[in-house]
């Protein structure tokens, strides 16, 4: 199944089949002082410098969160889309819990962006999915509903069907539709990799859509945490995601070298290409 972006210069298509697309998560302020500081002062230097540094490290898509307390969301969302859009050509991921910042971006956006997102809680579903029709853009569904985040697979595979028919009863089509099948951290429960690998897994049977997640989320808590997150995109990029969040300074190769291995890169022209650039980097 293929859902396609479009930037202002570049397309990208995400394809279950792959090669992965990797979605930069560097534009989001959480735990991250300067980028905070810089949506609080409406100063997007800052912004523009991790849009080219994660281009440069393979990023296809770039996420954009604009999430601090206290600040005008939809304003600030207008305004680095912009930025970002007139200065880099690739997609965008906006990424926003509120409807009206993501029709602020959306407004602005060039091409086909991607919305992160809705889930199933009835107040994300009624507020999202009606502006995702209105753009007439693809979008990010987590599994979450109102009894908030379950540990059972089978559990979040039915939140995945309320998402995808609660859209397809606003016209929206199953490949515009990418589910996020939730990573949590191992270091607080051992068996939360399981319990994505097998929601995946689940997912991808039964829809066999476009899956997203945020990669670094299994690691949080434990020390090198950069292995733990290599290990992980191993595993789920073979069970069927296909367009991680994920930073791409850290996670490129891994991704370039699990496609190589699942026949994804003829050739190999794709990693070697990769490693030729960080060999000229150097």
């Amino acid at each position: 199944m293929k859902t396609v972006l479009k930037g202002l210069a570049k397309t990208v298509t995400i394809d279950t089949d792959g090669p992965i697309t990797i979605i930069g998560e560097s534009i989001n302020p959480t735990r991250r002082k300067k980028l905070t500081g810089a949506f609080t002062e409406r100063v997007y230097d800052y912004v523009l410098e991790l849009a080219d540094s994660q281009i440069q490290a393979g990023a296809d898509v770039l996420d954009i969160n604009v999430g601090v307390p206290g600040i005008d969301e939809p304003a600030v969302m207008r305004e680095v889309v912009t930025a970002v859009s007139n200065h880099v050509g690739i997609p965008l991921c906006l990424d926003s819990t509120d409807h009206k910042a993501l029709a602020a971006g959306l407004e602005v956006a060039p091409g086909r962006p991607l919305v992160n997102s809705v889930n199933g809680e009835e107040k994300s579903l009624s507020a999202i999915l009606p502006v995702v029709q209105e753009h007439k853009v693809p979008v990010i569904g987590l599994v979450i509903d109102d009894d908030g985040i379950s540990m059972e697979p089978e559990k979040r595979l039915a939140v995945a069907a309320k998402i995808i028919e609660r859209a397809g009863k606003l016209g929206i089509p199953v490949e515009d539709i990418v589910i996020d099948p939730l990573a949590m951290a191992v270091s607080a429960d051992h068996t939360a990799g399981q319990i994505t690998l097998r929601t995946i897994e689940l997912i991808h049977s039964e829809f066999g859509v476009n899956m997203t997640l945020g990669a670094s989320n299994v690691s949080f808590g434990l020390p090198e945490r950069q292995i733990v997150n290599q290990a992980f995109m191993a595993l789920v990029a073979q069970m069927g995601v296909s367009c991680p969040i994920t930073n791409p300074v850290h996670l490129t190769c891994t991704i370039r070298a699990t496609d190589l291995i699942l026949g994804r890169d003829e050739y190999s022209m794709r990693y070697i290409k990769h490693y030729r650039k960080l060999q000229k980097a150097k």
